[in-house]
């Protein structure tokens, strides 16, 4: 019984506390930029850099399909009419070209959900 009601003692005197801990959320968002600020990494809408995160990475695996493109054109070129590596190239091709759909829908989409959060939100 002793341990409950030092329990409760403990439990008590933490939501006593409470009031003497709280912080206005406005003072600590300002502190949040002051502090990236401070550390170079600037007071940029989070919405904007991930944005320009998920256009850094599209942009890289656009240059991988289009490496793959290339790869497969140049092994058809050389296959000097072998026709398993011509099919081979024909793979490669079909692949860079899905991979390169995939990549200007999934733009599409991220530049379509990006607008819509930022006419919600209204900033």
């Amino acid at each position: 019984m002793k341990k409950i009601a030092a329990g409760i003692t403990i439990v008590g005197s933490m939501f006593a506390a409470l009031p003497a801990l709280a912080v206005n959320l406005a003072d600590q968002v300002n502190e949040g930029l002051n502090y990236g600020t401070f550390t170079g990494l600037g007071t940029r809408d989070i919405r904007e850099v991930i944005f320009l995160v998920i256009n850094v990475i599209l942009g890289f695996l656009s240059i991988i399909a289009i490496i793959i493109v290339l790869a497969g054109g140049f092994k058809w070129m050389t296959a000097g009419g072998n026709e398993d590596k011509i099919a081979e190239a024909k793979k490669l091709i079909i692949a860079g070209i899905v991979g390169m759909a995939v990549i200007f829908t999934s733009y599409a989409i991220a530049t379509f959900v990006v607008r819509s959060l930022v006419n919600v939100t209204g900033t």
